[in-house]
C-alpha cells in the first residue's frame, strides 16, 4: 500500500469563491448586525407609537444633507460592485479604481454626517428621540468606518496584486459588507428622515 493511499486528505488551503470560511463568516457577522439594527430601529417606532408626534423634536429632520449623503453612499456602493467585477475578470486597475472611488466616497459620507450632527440642536442627552437618532446613525457610521478599513486592507492587497481571475474572495467579502452598509442606511434613511413626515 502506497504512501499516497494512507495519508488522509489534506485540508483546503485558500479556498475561493462561497467555499472561503471568510465570506461565511461574514454572512454571520451581517446576520447579528442585521438583529442588532432591527432592535434599535424597533425601538425608534415603538416609541414613535407611544408617543406621536410628540416624540419628535420640534423642527422635523431635514434633507439638506441628508439626502445628498444617502445618494453618495449609493454611488459608492457602485464603484464597489464594478472595482468587483474588475477582479473576477483579472482587471486589477479597474479593482484598484472601484475600491479608491468607494473609499473617497465613503470618507465623504462620514464627513457629511458629521456635519450633519454639528447641525443639530440637540445632544444625545436632550431627549429619547435625540438618543435614538445620535444612537442609530451613529452605529450606522462605525460600519461604514469598518467599512473603510476593510476596503483599505483589500486596496492594498490590490496594489500588491494579490487578486487574480480566480482568487478575489476578500474582494467580495468587503463588497457584500459595503452593500449591507448602503442598504441598512436606506433604511435608516426612509426610518428618520421620511416617517416623521407621513404622521
Amino acid at each position: 500500500m502506497s504512501d499516497a493511499t494512507i495519508r488522509p486528505e489534506a485540508l483546503p488551503v485558500g479556498s475561493i469563491g462561497r467555499k472561503a470560511s471568510g465570506w461565511w463568516g461574514m454572512l454571520t457577522i451581517l446576520m447579528t448586525e442585521g438583529a442588532l439594527f432591527a432592535y434599535l430601529l424597533f425601538s425608534y417606532y415603538y416609541f414613535a407609537v407611544q408617543y406621536g408626534r410628540g416624540f419628535l423634536p420640534d423642527e422635523l429632520p431635514k434633507f439638506r444633507l441628508s439626502l445628498p449623503d444617502t445618494i453618495i453612499l449609493l454611488i459608492s456602493s457602485v464603484f464597489v460592485w464594478w472595482g468587483e467585477r474588475g477582479a473576477k475578470r483579472g482587471a486589477n486597475l479597474q479593482l484598484v479604481f472601484g475600491l479608491l472611488g468607494t473609499l473617497i466616497l465613503g470618507v465623504v459620507f462620514v464627513g457629511v454626517q458629521l456635519l450633519e450632527w454639528r447641525d443639530k440642536p440637540f445632544t444625545i442627552g436632550s431627549s429619547s428621540y435625540a438618543s435614538l437618532y445620535f444612537t442609530i446613525t451613529g452605529f450606522h457610521m462605525a460600519h461604514v468606518i469598518a467599512g473603510l478599513i476593510m476596503l483599505s486592507a483589500v486596496m492594498v492587497w490590490s496594489l500588491l496584486r494579490y487578486f487574480d481571475a480566480e482568487r478575489n474572495s476578500p474582494v467580495s467579502i468587503a463588497a457584500v459588507y459595503w452593500h449591507f452598509v448602503d442598504i441598512v442606511w436606506l433604511i435608516v434613511f426612509f426610518t428618520i428622515y421620511v416617517t416623521p413626515r407621513l404622521w
